[in-house]
């Protein structure tokens, strides 16, 4: 019997900004290696013995996980859409009510999409430990062998006769996140895993785990399954009863509850990526981390990480410093604070300053597009298109545009007449006028656009038609 990967990916993951924000959080991005961490992860649940996966994220990540999907080769079985986020607790009885309409002995591996797990070989072993566990009736938690006190992950406890086991275990109880000197008594006793919040079970045995113990959750989720539609490739939950779901953890309204836990202790290397500090941890070598144009002279124990093409970021005499550049903000922090980046987006939010949430990319179903200059009644835009992706239909009621194609070739509708625009060309689209933009090609097209009038707000779009049902 293969495994059905759980994919969860709506996270926010703001102790990562400004690289990761609403807009675009960090599991679709790369911060090691050429993939996002969504994809990394994917990939590590991509064989023989598993399924295709079924993802569960927002609405406006469901094209970003497609298109991500697709640049891996990987094929999903479901992306679930969630009205709004309520946490794991109803994400994860919702996937596990899909698969169960087919098949509910199905085996279910349940994964966060933005974790690190380099060693993909001891993570398969213990996941190939945990199957007779799983397939017996268990709730399989993964738990991992901690190498510092750390305070921002939950802990599980086991026997202390247990030590050493890589074989399923049974869980004692939950702990959730600790202080610092609570955190070092675990680590020295030895009988300590983080919670890793990675799960093996069947679609049965969680389904009646969630009627025990999370009826409430349990019924409104399969009500908004059952009166979900279908939207292209997309499952979308009904968002009224998906509103009435508690909004929970899957350790809260299950894990802490059920008696039929068990515990694979795994000691391969892990990271959550929770927040720079971690981030350093698995990047830094010699105690400096870096990443894109950057320089480090004479510094200890710091992450410099330069995401500004053509802006190089230098570092000097510094010491337990996080310094991370993007376009438009720039984060500055002490190591040790790491954790406390949340509490500066949530002054930013407070202060309507659009950087705390807004990624400086635009990522839409068809590409991306980011403002390169913007003065009084003007801006001009990089836009890029994947092949064979179109944006709608559209016209503006304020605005002009002036196209430049800089690579690849162009299908461009303006009124009644379509032109192919290829490098170094241009077509003018006049205000008011229906337009449409095609990528026929096979590798990305990219043009330069001059926005010119008297609004160039991003809601002065009226879509006649699209491709990706947004019309």
């Amino acid at each position: 019997m293969k495994i059905t990967p759980v994919i969860l990916c709506g996270g926010s993951g703001t102790r990562l900004w400004p690289l990761s924000r609403k807009s675009y959080p960090k599991q679709f991005s790369p911060f090691i290696g050429e993939h996002s961490l969504f994809q990394t992860c994917a990939k590590r649940l991509n064989s023989e013995a598993f399924t295709a996966p079924v993802i569960v994220t927002g609405d406006p990540f469901r094209f970003i996980v497609l298109q991500q999907l697709q640049d891996v080769c990987i094929e999903p079985d479901t992306v679930l859409i969630e009205p709004v986020g309520r946490d794991t607790a109803p994400a994860i009885i919702a996937a596990a009510l899909q698969v169960a309409e087919s098949d509910p002995d199905a085996l279910l591996l349940v994964a966060p999409a933005d974790h690190l797990i380099p060693d993909e070989a001891a993570f398969r072993d213990s996941i190939e430990v945990a199957i007779p566990a799983g397939r017996a009736g268990q709730l399989v938690t993964f738990g991992i062998k901690p190498d510092h006190a750390e305070t921002g992950y939950g802990y599980l406890e086991l026997d202390p006769m247990t030590q050493g086991c890589t074989a399923p275990v049974p869980l004692r109880r939950f702990i959730e996140k600790p202080d610092a000197d609570a955190a070092v008594k675990m680590l020295l006793s030895g009988h300590y895993l983080w919670n890793a919040g990675i799960f093996l079970f069947t679609a049965k045995a969680i389904i009646d785990a969630y009627r025990t113990h999370a009826s409430n959750t349990y019924a409104c989720v399969k009500a908004a399954l059952d009166e979900g539609m279908t939207d292209l490739s997309f499952m979308r939950l009904a968002p009224g009863p998906w509103a009435e779901a508690d909004a929970t953890s899957i350790d809260y309204a299950i894990m802490e509850k059920a008696t039929n836990l068990s515990v694979v202790p795994y000691h391969g290397t892990w990271s959550d990526l929770g927040d720079w500090a971690a981030v350093w941890r698995e990047t830094q070598a010699d105690g400096v981390a870096t990443a894109g144009d950057t320089t480090a002279i004479d510094c200890q124990r710091v992450l410099l990480r330069s995401e500004v093409e053509g802006q190089s970021l230098v570092g000097i005499g510094l010491e337990d410093i996080v310094a991370v550049a993007m376009p438009d903000a720039v984060l500055i922090s002490h190591k040790d604070r790491a954790q406390d980046v949340k509490l500066a987006v949530r002054t930013l939010q407070e202060n309507g300053t659009k950087q705390a949430e807004v990624f400086p990319k635009d990522h839409r179903p068809w590409g991306w597009f980011e403002s390169l200059a913007m003065g009084d009644r003007f801006q001009v835009k990089r836009i890029v298109v994947n092949p064979g992706a179109a944006l709608s239909l559209q016209s503006h009621h304020h605005r002009s545009e002036h196209w430049i194609v800089v690579q690849g070739t162009a299908n461009v509708t303006v009124g009644n007449k379509m032109d192919l625009v290829t490098e170094n060309q241009s077509i003018y689209i006049p205000l008011g006028t229906r337009h449409r933009l095609e990528n026929p090609g096979k590798l990305p097209m990219v043009l330069i656009e001059v926005q010119t009038g008297a609004y160039l707000g991003e809601d002065d779009i009226v879509r006649h038609e699209d491709m990706y049902a947004r019309a």
